[in-house]
């Protein structure tokens, strides 16, 4: 909380100042002053271009994946589009994870106080500022793939988990729920296959795959797409783009 923070400790006479430069101008109350303490402040990629290189480059081949799984493909086409966009940000992780893809951050400069209330009356008309990346949430995000990468997994293992993980029937909506199901097992037991001659006395690697694929699940696609994919496709929708990648409707929106 803010009061455990900077916002109400050494800092607090720069959120006082901004409170009184703020007011009468239809500001931030109390409650709404922007939050000083390092863990809320936003961040942005220390190196962008390399970095949304990198992960364009993931994000290709997690299409590509797709593209050649033909199970996904007898799928009806509102089934492939829900899969898509359930599933697209733990695919992109996972393809993160084996392409050994690190960054940085740093924090995103802030406007001066200045430019703030110069552009005030301005900023009505233009459109809304894009959401950036806290530190606190990029910092689980690393702490995800940090903790993937301790697991070394094999290339079969991560074919059979990127299975497991795209043929989720629990998605709503999906008319071949249990088909889908299906194959969500059959990757599984692919899987669980897989690890017996590999690591024969890790008889728990199995369960602690699937476990920490569900941090995956739990990191929010919006955070993803804000961090790796917004400084370069604007304001496009990242799932129509990925949509129009799988069926080659046109390309290279994600080029840098």
């Amino acid at each position: 909380d803010c009061e455990r923070c900077q916002c109400h400790g050494e800092d607090k006479h720069t959120a006082i100042l901004y409170t009184l430069l703020s007011h009468g101008r239809g500001g931030r109350g109390p409650g709404q002053q922007r939050c000083l303490c390092r863990q809320r402040r936003t961040v942005c990629l220390r190196t962008p271009r390399a970095t949304c290189q990198a992960a364009s480059n993931v994000l290709v081949k997690t299409v590509s994946f797709m593209k050649n799984l033909p199970s996904f493909h007898l799928l009806p086409r509102e089934d492939q589009l829900l899969l898509l966009d359930s599933c697209w940000a733990p695919l992109f992780l996972l393809g993160l994870v084996q392409e050994m893809v690190t960054f940085e951050v740093m924090e995103t400069p802030a406007p001066s106080m200045l430019k703030k209330i110069l552009l005030d009356g301005q900023s009505q008309r233009q459109e809304p500022e894009r959401t950036q990346p806290t530190l606190a949430a990029v910092q689980r995000l690393q702490c995800c793939l940090n903790t993937f990468w301790s697991l070394d997994l094999s290339p079969k293992e991560y074919a059979y988990l990127k299975g497991a993980i795209l043929f989720n029937p629990d998605v709503p909506g999906l008319k071949a729920s249990l088909y889908i199901e299906s194959l969500q097992r059959e990757a599984q037991t692919a899987l669980q296959e897989v690890l017996q001659p590999l690591h024969p006395e890790d008889r728990g690697r199995f369960a602690r795959i699937l476990l920490i694929a569900s941090t995956l699940k739990s990191m929010p696609p919006a955070l993803i797409t804000d961090l790796f994919f917004r400084p370069v496709i604007g304001n496009a929708d990242i799932v129509e783009l990925i949509a129009e990648m799988l069926y080659e409707i046109t390309g290279g929106q994600l080029a840098p």
